[in-house]
């Protein structure tokens, strides 16, 4: 997952050295994957369902993930498994996305 420190970093150099768009300076550059949701489906802070709601995605739309975990088992839509998608700032169970047990993501793609 992103630091957090490396992207306030990397705001406040651009901010102090006044790079024009320094409002849009993006993360340091790390692999990430396209995932894409078959059903709307809740991002939480940590890979359980009880964690804090942050967001929602919204199904067939494209969305960049990290990395992926196991946490929480989820049931649902005939789907069993303990795999959750790690994006910037929270977590998806993988059930919720299109393609394999880890939303197409690479064994090595661990968090």
């Amino acid at each position: 997952m992103r630091s957090r420190t490396a992207v306030v970093a990397a705001l406040a150099t651009a901010l102090a050295v006044g790079v024009p768009g320094a409002a849009a300076v993006a993360a340091p550059a790390e692999t990430s994957y396209t995932v894409v949701p078959y059903t709307n489906v809740n991002v939480r802070k940590l890979p359980t369902a009880h964690s804090a709601y942050l967001t929602t995605l919204t199904a067939g739309r494209s969305y960049r993930a990290y990395c992926w975990t196991h946490g929480q088992t989820v049931t649902d839509n005939g789907y069993t498994n303990d795999v959750w998608i790690g994006f910037a700032d929270g977590y998806s169970s993988a059930v919720y996305f299109e393609g394999d047990a880890y939303a197409g993501l690479p064994a090595s793609a661990r968090c």
